[in-house]
């Protein structure tokens, strides 16, 4: 009797399925994205502590202070603080939620530095990184939701 996690991974046959880091029955665009996620994982944790240093008075600065800061620093800032920690666990874990978070997050970054310059300044190294990701993270599904079809006219043409 086969265990739980080989279960899955026959059943799924993809790595984000199986749970694993790599998986060797998965294509090398499967892997590839395990690792894009995990590493976007770790941006936005890097994102959300920096937030709560912000939020606590760690961050040099004179409106980087909760007290100080305007209500729509304070609201963005706390915000942000949650939901990227948030959304750094999910896409860890490979959970679909956590994807669904940082694409929340990203675009209240986008919008906060592209509609609100005024009150939020502008930061063109966040829009340009956060753009890059979606880019980067609609072609990756793109190429395995090709993948996928592939294999499955493959294994009806067998059959």
């Amino acid at each position: 009797m086969a265990d739980a996690g080989e279960a899955v991974e026959e059943s799924e046959g993809n790595a984000i399925a199986a749970g694993s880091f790599l998986n060797q029955h998965a294509s090398l665009s499967q892997n590839g994205y395990v690792v894009f996620l995990r590493l976007l994982a770790l941006l936005g944790m890097a994102w959300g502590i920096g937030y709560w240093l912000r939020l606590i008075g760690w961050h040099t600065g004179p409106d980087w202070r909760f007290d100080t800061m305007t209500v729509a620093w304070r609201v963005a800032a706390c915000t942000l603080a949650v939901l990227y920690p948030f959304a750094a666990s999910g896409l860890w874990m490979l959970a679909s939620w956590g994807t669904v978070l940082w694409f929340c997050a990203a675009g209240i970054e986008l919008t906060m530095y592209l509609v609100f310059p005024g009150e939020f300044g502008a930061r063109p190294l966040i829009v340009t990184l956060h753009l890059l990701v979606i880019l980067l993270y609609a072609a990756w599904r793109f190429q395995m939701m090709h993948e996928a079809r592939k294999h499955r006219r493959a294994e009806v043409e067998q059959s």
